[in-house]
């Protein structure tokens, strides 16, 4: 296999990490896409993305804070330009399970004239440990709205495994994948299987979306972030499709999805949640 040239942008974040270390194990040249990066990249600042895109082959894109807000359909055409121009080959671009609004985004990439990819995830098992219900897990307390919703989660090693092969595997070319776990789980009952995998007591609290609102802009959450948390509540996790349990994951890898309660075995085992723990001791 022929060494590539690819630019993880993102290749800090959950899934965009995980990319890098899959692509440089098959011996590819990887250029990480970050503000910290040299080259750098940054969403803010359109006039540095030519400079990292340069000599690049393929572009794994993930979109920050996420593709919904406002924004980033014309982050997303302005990137497209600046890859044609960067004589790119191939787009991979990480969207969202039952966004609508990401789905314009994807739309741009696949009328772009250069191979591409969409992989469509679900909600993240890392959510809990790498993310915002981090805090919350480590409280004991996790109070969150749409307590019933039935979320397929799936797991941030199985995303990057199929982006992988996305970006050097020319069969997936022109595909879309949903990605999810193989069954669904409520709020409640993946806490209760964290606090089971952590030895804890860690007492859900189903609240509004309202009141989850007010709650992080007394905390002082940035506006744009509360925005796109109620977003993500409201319209995806109230889309009864959200539920739906796919098998891309088998279908790409060959094996079954990593299962909800083997991440929070595995992340258990870290000591990661049993932090604020063994302070207050």
């Amino acid at each position: 296999m022929k060494a590539e040239n690819i630019l993880v942008i993102g290749g800090t974040g959950k899934t965009g990490k995980r990319v890098v270390q899959n692509l440089e194990v098959l011996g590819h040249n990887v250029r990480i896409g970050s503000r910290s990066a040299s080259p750098a990249f940054d969403w803010h600042q359109p006039e540095g993305w030519a400079q990292a895109l340069e000599g690049m082959d393929k572009v794994y894109i993930t979109y920050q804070p996420d593709l919904a807000v406002p924004g980033a359909l014309r982050s997303i055409e302005q990137l497209v330009k600046e890859s044609k121009r960067a004589n790119v080959k191939k787009l991979v671009i990480l969207s969202g399970k039952g966004e609508r609004e990401a789905q314009l985004c994807e739309q741009v990439i696949i009328h772009s004239g250069l191979d591409y990819t969409i992989v469509r995830a679900s909600w993240f098992n890392q959510n809990f440990n790498e993310n915002f219900l981090l805090e919350p897990v480590l409280e004991g307390m996790v109070a969150l709205p749409q307590a019933e919703a039935q979320i397929p989660w799936v797991d941030a090693d199985d995303i990057a495994a199929v982006a992988t092969k996305a970006l050097t595997d020319d069969e997936h070319n022109g595909k879309i994948y949903q990605l999810t776990g193989s069954r669904t789980l409520t709020f409640r009952e993946a806490v209760a299987e964290i606090a089971k995998a952590s030895n804890r007591e860690i007492q859900f609290i189903p609240v509004s979306i309202q009141e989850y609102g007010e709650g992080m802009r007394k905390a002082g959450v940035p506006g744009d972030f509360v925005w796109l948390i109620e977003y993500l509540f409201t319209e995806v996790l109230g889309n009864p499709k959200l539920a739906e349990v796919t098998n891309d994951i088998e279908k790409i890898l060959g094996r079954k999805p990593i299962d909800f309660s083997d991440y929070a075995a595995k992340v258990a085992a870290t000591g990661v949640w049993n932090v604020a723990v063994s302070q207050a001791n």
